[in-house]
């Protein structure tokens, strides 16, 4: 647009020019001044009023697309606390360094000594053993060792002998005990446990009793019927004390003084084994006044 108004003035422009060249020329011609009379003209030469209308078009500003400001997210970093861990205690097991226990050797020293089914002399005779025989120690009864476990070398026959019947290659201390409740004495298929057992308490005597076993002809063992296992007090220890019987009464000592509870049970035995035990209602002896 401003280009054409350029355009517009500069033709005006010549166009006013051109106008003075000609009246200029025309007065000055050589011709006029020879043949006619010099006429004083009147300088009222008026400049001819040009009137030129130009209409000068606006441009209307096309908006331009102005971009929109872009909605920016700053992520402010939030801080969470973090717990710092408790320090916590760790426990450490206790390890209990399990005993080694050795198998000794002993050689018999009587002429011939029975060995029992139990750890004591009331359990049935199993087999004898004989004056200078060497045998493998395996076990000892746990409470006292007077019994100790035998088997021949490198056997699988074991039975139960009073340790004072060897001379013993080693410290007896050194064989694992054996508790007597967990002693495999031979169980009878024919019969069942005692009936009728009780215990009543005199002092330090306890009188156990129960019915009789009746057995069948040809059943019996020949050996003491009945035995009264039991687990008393003496001199403040718990010790195991096989009371046997041929009757259907017996008297147990059980002193006062051990922190364990005293107890005890009844069998009865035929030539196949024993009966399965009865327990008695053991009468706990009255305590020292401290």
């Amino acid at each position: 647009m401003e280009k054409r108004m350029c355009v517009m003035i500069l033709f005006l422009s010549l166009m006013v020019s051109a106008c003075n060249q000609s009246m200029t020329d025309t007065l000055s011609d050589p011709g006029e001044k020879a043949g006619l009379q010099a006429v004083e003209v009147q300088d009222s030469f008026v400049e001819p009023s040009l009137e030129i209308s130009v209409t000068v078009e606006t441009a209307t500003p096309v908006p331009s697309d102005t971009p929109l400001p872009t909605e920016t997210f700053t992520v402010t970093p939030t801080f969470t606390e973090t717990a710092s861990p408790t320090p916590t205690e760790t426990f450490t097991p206790t390890i209990t360094p399990i005993p080694t226990y050795v198998v000794l050797r002993g050689k018999v020293i009587i002429e011939q000594a029975v060995c029992h089914y139990g750890p004591g002399a009331p359990y049935l005779y199993k087999y004898g053993v004989y004056k200078g025989s060497n045998l493998e120690i395996i076990s000892r009864e746990s409470t006292t060792g007077t019994y100790v476990e035998v088997q021949a070398i490198g056997g699988d026959n074991p039975c139960w002998v009073k340790a004072e019947y060897f001379d013993i290659q080693g410290e007896l201390l050194t064989v694992k005990p054996v508790d007597a409740a967990e002693v495999k004495i031979g169980r009878s298929p024919y019969y069942g446990p005692l009936t009728g057992v009780s215990a009543v308490r005199d002092g330090e005597d306890v009188t156990v009793s129960w019915n009789g076993l009746t057995l069948r002809a040809g059943d019996d063992s020949l050996q003491t019927p009945y035995i009264v296992e039991a687990w008393v007090c003496r001199d403040g220890e718990i010790i195991f004390e096989p009371n046997g019987t041929w009757y259907k009464t017996t008297i147990i000592v059980d002193e006062a003084g051990c922190e364990e509870p005293s107890h005890g049970r009844v069998i009865a035995a035929e030539k196949h084994g024993y009966t399965n035990w009865a327990e008695a209602a053991w009468p706990q002896p009255e305590q020292p006044a401290e």
